[in-house]
Formats: C-alpha cells, sequence, structure tokens
C-alpha cells in the first residue's frame, strides 16, 4: 500500500509559486505539460504544488528552465514563516 504524503508547511509557500508561475505561462501550462517539459511524472509535480515534495537541486533547475525563468527566480517567493 502506498504512503500517503502530507503536506509540509515549509513547502506550501513554493509550491504554490510553482503554480503561479505555471499559470502564468502564456498560454498557461497544465501539470502535464509541464511534467513533460521537466522530463518529471506529473503525479511529482502535483506533489510539489501542493507542498508534498522536496525539490532537489537538479530538478529546482528542470523547472525553471521548463518555465523560463532562473532557478534564482524560482525560490524568489513569499514565505509562510521559517522552515
Amino acid at each position: 500500500m502506498a504512503r500517503k504524503l502530507e503536506s509540509n508547511p515549509a513547502l506550501v509557500p513554493f509550491g504554490r509559486h510553482v503554480a503561479a508561475l505555471r499559470k502564468q505561462m502564456n498560454p498557461p501550462l497544465s501539470q502535464e505539460d509541464l511534467s513533460g517539459l521537466c522530463e518529471l511524472d506529473r503525479t511529482y509535480i502535483s506533489g510539489i504544488e501542493n507542498g508534498k515534495r522536496n525539490v532537489s537541486l537538479t530538478n529546482i533547475f528542470r523547472l525553471a528552465r521548463a518555465l523560463g525563468v532562473e532557478p534564482k527566480d524560482l525560490l524568489d517567493y513569499p514565505s509562510a514563516g521559517e522552515p
């Protein structure tokens, strides 16, 4: 039986930021579109956006490239507090 991942409050703001950037693309990208561009599973993208996945540096670079931003821009988001 698969373990259900819980949202991590420290990861939620990052996930919301990724989702907002994805939706701001012209045209907006679906999670499936983004996953294809990043070569990551769609459920992994969903996990990131829901604060359930702690993203590796490699995947931050993949996400940034797919979203057309610099990796540092992915980390420049409003914080909900210190992790």
